[in-house]
């Protein structure tokens, strides 16, 4: 997946931690390339061996999130999140999580709009232990009453501190602003009238219906032998019953036809500005050049937007770029936190710099340091058993592993021309999201 991607999805994702974003892709040292197996009943296995320590990442991967919730069904592929870990019928409250613990591991979930993750870090030794129960909860949580009431309150939580967090409340709501009517600009937390309101029958209905073997996608990265993590799988995930027919595909996101703007009153003395423009998807060709091309824009103090508004012409306290390449549409933001008086020079300037890029190019020298920078946030994301595992299981459920092998070597051919050709592609002067945080009362 695209390294700034990633950087967004560290802001957007929701999720909580239990124990307390090939070829030319560069796996790390000493690993071998990923084993890719589709099981009879439609679970993928993706598999590697990876011994730089003694322990084994086991991640289940499910291809539901936001996109795929009905309107009545805002916030339910992040409540299951909460829940998978609560129990099961052999598996009472707490059990599983004692278990986990008891085995020297951790565990976590997290929830974005194309898909539902959870994982598991235990010692190599207890791999197939881990198996037995990704597959365990995948289809036989149990939604112990008490622990969905107390998950209610944690949820509550989780939307306060959102909107309390101006950095993060902005990305939300210019996601809102820039998507809306598509599933992606609705809140991933749900709202607090539907999470007020799930009752036990609908949560576990919701979960039924997407929780399915051609849904499923489980890695396994670690101090193990590919075969017998295969043999494990086949031994658990294998014997889950056949899924039906494929369900259609979710709808692509309609254009961002025209500008759309919302400003917002906060208690913040600081303004905040995000500007969003609607740019490739995972599956499309353009994702290397936009990958680029943000990292030139925003990516770090030497970047061009943070060289004219921040250390030319002192608009901004922080400003910075990020891309979201999503499975059925992408959106690169800029984001600054600003006094109030600079916000109107400050987004006119924004789009003078990207003007320039669209009339005279990227320089040789940008599009070297954007692609170092993307082979150091590369080699960092696949050290550990845990951040590769990641990378393969984000890579299937919104592009194709093929696809992430062959990361660096695409981008490494990238020329500045069509880096150029993208920026004129998706960058048009009015055809842009954005959202205001302004100093002062909420209206």
């Amino acid at each position: 997946m695209p390294r700034m991607a990633l950087v967004l999805a560290l802001v957007f994702l929701t999720g909580c931690a239990h124990e307390m974003g090939g070829g030319a892709g560069r796996p790390s040292a000493g690993a071998s390339r990923p084993t890719r197996v589709v099981l009879p009943n439609g679970v993928v296995l993706i598999a590697q061996e990876h011994r730089a320590s003694d322990v084994v990442a086991l991640q289940l991967w499910m291809r539901v999130g936001g996109r795929d919730e009905t309107a009545d069904e805002l916030g339910l592929s992040h409540y299951l999140e909460h829940m998978l870990f609560k129990g099961t019928p052999t598996r009472p409250p707490g059990s599983i999580d004692a278990l986990i613990e008891g085995l020297g591991g951790t565990s976590n979930a997290f929830t974005s709009h194309d898909y539902t993750h959870f994982d598991v870090v235990l010692p190599a030794q207890h791999m197939r232990t881990g198996v037995e129960l990704l597959a365990d909860i995948a289809v036989n949580a149990s939604f112990d009453q008490n622990e969905l009431d107390a998950e209610r309150k944690v949820v509550f939580e989780e939307m306060r501190l959102t909107e309390d967090n101006p950095d993060r409340f902005m990305v939300r709501r210019l996601y809102e602003v820039a998507y809306m009517p598509h599933p992606y600009g609705r809140p991933i937390l749900g709202t607090p009238e539907l999470i007020g309101a799930l009752t036990r029958a609908r949560l576990a209905a919701y979960y039924k219906k997407f929780y399915v073997p051609r849904d499923m996608v489980l890695v396994v990265v670690g101090a193990v032998k590919p075969a017998d993590v295969q043999e494990a799988a086949l031994a658990t995930f294998g014997r889950l019953a056949s899924p039906p027919p494929p369900r259609p595909p979710n709808p692509s996101a309609p254009p961002l036809a025209g500008g759309r703007r919302d400003d917002v009153r906060r208690s913040e003395q600081q303004a905040y500005l995000g500007l969003g423009w609607r740019t490739a998807a995972t599956n499309e060709a353009d994702v290397y050049a936009v990958d680029l091309l943000t990292y030139i824009l925003g990516d770090s103090s030497s970047s061009r937007l943070n060289q004219r508004l921040r250390e030319q012409d002192r608009l901004v306290f922080s400003i910075e770029a990020a891309y979201g390449a999503w499975e059925k549409a992408g959106l690169t933001t800029v984001l600054a936190r600003l006094d109030a008086a600079n916000l109107d020079r400050a987004e006119a300037t924004i789009l003078d710099v990207i003007r320039r890029v669209k009339a005279e190019g990227v320089t040789e020298a940008e599009r070297q340091r954007a692609i170092i920078t993307a082979e150091s946030n590369y080699a960092f994301d696949i050290e550990t058993a845990e951040g590769l595992a990641k990378t393969y299981g984000q890579a299937e459920t919104t592009w194709t592993l093929d696809d992430e092998l062959a990361y660096l070597s695409r981008l490494r051919q990238i020329t500045a021309a069509q880096i150029q050709a993208v920026a004129r592609k998706y960058f048009a002067d009015d055809n842009y999201a954005r959202v205001r945080f302004l100093p002062g009362p909420s209206r």
